[in-house]
This record gives structure tokens, C-alpha cells and sequence, in this order.
């Protein structure tokens, strides 16, 4: 890697910002949309179907059912437009792109969720 590009990439530290998540989760992203002179915050909730790039240039495209139509749309996790990513369920997964899962409707193309230790 060009040392410019790493050092530009340290320096903005693009892990810091949001949690770590992976292909599987589901995650809810809040994003900021402005309509002329206003702004307001959509919630989009959904899989995470692949993780793409490095740096500052990653990206994330995240797919849910609407009224039964697979909607996926692609973020750019570092833009400043992503105000707030949640992980609500890891889930568990063998493949780091997803896309299976477009050819799946109901019940098949649940993910299973991974279970974890309860610390106590």
C-alpha cells in the first residue's frame, strides 16, 4: 500500500466511528437526508449482505423486505451522512458476500442468529 494512502487512513481512523459488524448482522443505519432547507434522520434496518473496500473508500450494502420487494442499498461507511450504524443480531454466516439471499422470499432467508456466552 502507497505509505500517503496509509497514513491518510490512519489519521482518520474510520473503525473509531461505528461498531464493528460483519456480512449477516442486522443492522440499523440512521441516515441524514436533507429536503431543501431542512434535514431529518431514516432509519433503514436490514442484513448485511457485503462488506466492500478499505479505508476510506469502504462501503456496506444492506437488504430488507418492503411490502415483499428486496430493497439493498449501498453506504459509504465513513460519509458524513451516516450518522448512527446499531448491530441488533450477529448472525452467523460461511460466505463473505451474500447475495444468495436475493433469491430468497419468508422463512428461507432468515439468517441464523450466533449464539453467544452471557457473561455474568
Amino acid at each position: 500500500m502507497n505509505p500517503t494512502i496509509a497514513l491518510v487512513n490512519k489519521t482518520l481512523n474510520p473503525e473509531s466511528k461505528h461498531p464493528s459488524f460483519r456480512p449477516g448482522d442486522n443492522i440499523t443505519v440512521s441516515y441524514k437526508i436533507s429536503e431543501g432547507n431542512k434535514e431529518r434522520i431514516q432509519e433503514f434496518r436490514g442484513d448485511v449482505i457485503q462488506l466492500n473496500g478499505q479505508g476510506t473508500t469502504k462501503t456496506f450494502t444492506v437488504r430488507k423486505m418492503a411490502n415483499g420487494v428486496g430493497v439493498e442499498r449501498v453506504f459509504p461507511l465513513l460519509s458524513p451522512f451516516v450518522d448512527e450504524i446499531i448491530v441488533n443480531k450477529v448472525g452467523r454466516v460461511r460466505r463473505a458476500k451474500l447475495y444468495y439471499q436475493r433469491d430468497r422470499t419468508g422463512k428461507a432467508s432468515r439468517i441464523t442468529e450466533k449464539r453467544q456466552a452471557i457473561e455474568q
